[in-house]
């Protein structure tokens, strides 16, 4: 009896969850869950022609994990420079995850399904705002520097060139559909979503 009560007076030591620091480009190990403490991730597979299809991007505070797709290969890749921490989700956690997960690859395959390359791309400019910026009732204002999104990164998004994606940029400030408002952020007017372009 008394090595029963000394073995229960024991402290269980759990595992400390694995926590690790990756840079722009690195992807992530492959089956487990992470939680994004800071930084940006995307998950993408890739077409026959090697061309990478976005299946949807993170920011912190969010769940990801390649470990509940069909698809494969499926890259956990880091946009930024990422802190992440390993993560065991509970029923409901996996579920909510799940939910995001075919939330944010409907809406970005909606946004590909915008035939004018101007408009998907002010789509997806209006996504990204929404999702990871500071939301009013004026607009929009978010920083694509910051979540290391280069003109580049948006045409992969969106399946067009990076010269579309430049041009219509410019454009967008020439028209005032977009607004630099710092070094780093931009601003999508409201009223200017409404606006045929």
């Amino acid at each position: 009896m008394a090595t029963a009560s000394l073995i229960q007076s024991i402290p269980r030591v759990l595992p400390k969850a694995l926590r690790l620091t990756l840079l722009p480009n690195d992807v992530l190990p492959e089956g487990l869950t992470w939680r994004i403490h800071d930084g940006y991730i995307r998950t993408t597979t890739w077409d026959e022609e090697g061309e990478s299809i976005t299946l949807g991007i993170w920011g912190p505070g969010d769940l990801v994990t390649n470990a509940h797709s069909g698809l494969d290969p499926v890259d956990v890749q880091c946009l930024t420079t990422v802190v992440v921490e390993q993560h065991t989700p509970s029923d409901a956690e996996t579920l909510a995850f799940l939910r995001q997960q075919i939330r944010n690859t409907e809406e970005i395959f909606e946004i590909n399904r915008i035939r004018s390359a101007e408009r998907r791309l002010l789509s997806l400019l209006r996504w990204i705002g929404l999702r990871f910026g500071q939301v009013s009732s004026r607009g929009y204002r978010f920083s694509l520097k910051d979540m290391n999104l280069t003109h580049r990164a948006l045409a992969e998004v969106c399946g067009l060139t990076r010269v579309t994606v430049t041009k219509n940029l410019n454009r967008y400030k020439t028209l005032g559909l977009l607004q630099k408002v710092s070094e780093a952020d931009l601003f999508i007017p409201s009223d200017g979503l409404a606006a045929s372009i």
